[in-house]
């Protein structure tokens, strides 16, 4: 059995959410405990959750939505990156110092630790960097904030650069407790008609004996 890790932080109403967003709630409409046949609940959330795949819709006019993203985006050779990067700041080419040898890339900046408190100084990418990753072949970009965009830009310069380049985002991930390297991702989004993103449960498999092309 391959050793699986899970980047995705735990959903309960204490998650933090982008402020102004909708935080998880659960409604309980039927109990076993209180003698009902089945429980049943109600979940009300963003679908900015946690850790969530953006639809290019999010951040680009006409653009696809969830329900249309290619699912083989989500799934495949996976690498992940940690960076030194200051609060408030952006992620450079040259801040990624090992070699780029997979489609997927999640990178490790330290700066959002605690998916219970927002916090808004996160770091984020710069578009000189999606541009770069794009030039290796990358089609998938993860991080470990709420957004590859620092908080207060509102013209989304990284998220358009991925628009540019059909790059898929993933975003709230929880990855400190992996090692960088190669991984398998799996973290497919659900199949929202029209929506603007989809929360993910994202883990990285451990690579078999053989491992993953990098076409994959």
């Amino acid at each position: 059995m391959r050793p699986i890790f899970d980047i995705t932080p735990r959903v309960s109403p204490r998650l933090a959410v982008w402020p102004g967003d909708t935080p998880p709630s659960r409604d309980v409409l039927l109990d076993i405990a209180a003698g009902d046949t089945v429980t049943l609940s109600t979940l009300r959330a963003t679908v900015h959750l946690g850790a969530h795949a953006d639809a290019p819709s999010h951040y680009g006019a006409g653009a696809r939505a969830i329900d249309q993203q290619p699912l083989e985006r989500y799934v495949g050779l996976c690498q992940v990156v940690s960076v030194v990067a200051s609060r408030g700041t952006r992620v450079e080419p040259e801040h990624l110092v090992a070699p780029i040898a997979a489609p997927r890339v999640v990178i490790v900046t330290g700066t959002f630790p605690d998916a219970d408190e927002f916090n808004r100084d996160f770091a984020a990418l710069s578009p000189r960097l999606v541009d770069w990753l794009h030039a290796r072949g990358v089609r998938l970009v993860g991080i470990d904030t709420p957004s590859v965009d620092l908080f207060d830009d509102r013209a989304l310069a990284a998220h358009q650069r991925c628009l540019e380049h059909d790059i898929a985002i993933l975003e709230g991930l929880t990855v400190s407790h992996v090692s960088d390297g190669l991984y398998e991702l799996i973290a497919l989004p659900l199949r929202l008609v029209g929506f603007d993103a989809s929360p993910v449960r994202a883990v990285l498999r451990a690579l078999p004996p053989a491992p993953l092309s990098a076409a994959d």
